[in-house]
């Protein structure tokens, strides 16, 4: 009589459906914040004014003209805030994922280990509110320049890209070769 096998199986480390040995850590998962395109708001709020006085003075020509102009200067005041929200990022130890479109949607990742040079910017008025811009250059022939704007506090999360970059490439045996 032989005895059932007991041992737990194990997967041979040549497998490519064994489990990975880092989880997925998300750094950022949201949509570029308002605050940081008040100057675009600022735009859009004064064209919005101008059609709705335009609209004011449109109601002594024709009702629907007036309206019209009424609420077209209405709705330019959320034009700012739908594609504001219109993006959205989720940042994670491996990967980049942006997401964007109003009607459709489209999802573009970038890996980490394609990423060649990560920088951050922040003008005067994006340091006074609180968000910058983290631009990415890498070697992704779909995406080969990525900006995620108008990120909350991007000084630690642009420390965290850098060091993981680093620690990706590492993990997967990247080496920069200079020709030339």
């Amino acid at each position: 009589m032989t005895q059932p096998n007991t041992q737990p199986s194990t997967v041979p480390e040549s497998d490519p459906h064994r489990p990975a040995d880092d989880r997925e850590e998300v750094y950022f998962n949201g949509s570029p914040k308002l605050r940081g395109e008040i100057f675009t708001f600022s735009i859009y709020a004064l064209v919005g004014i101008g059609l709705a006085v335009g609209g004011y003075f449109g109601f002594r020509v024709a009702w629907w003209l007036g309206l019209a102009l009424v609420l077209a200067g209405a709705c330019m005041f959320f034009v700012p805030l739908i594609l504001t929200k219109s993006v959205r990022y989720r940042i994670s130890n491996y990967r980049v994922d942006v997401e964007s479109g109003i009607f459709s949607r489209n999802i573009d990742t970038l890996e980490l280990w394609h990423v060649e040079d990560i920088k951050l910017h922040q003008s005067l008025s994006d340091r006074i509110l609180g968000v910058g811009r983290i631009i990415i250059v890498s070697a992704d022939q779909t995406t080969p320049r990525l900006e995620l704007r108008d990120l909350p506090d991007p000084r630690p999360l642009f420390e965290q890209m850098k060091q993981r970059i680093i620690a990706v490439k590492r993990q997967r045996g990247v080496i920069k070769v200079d020709v030339g």
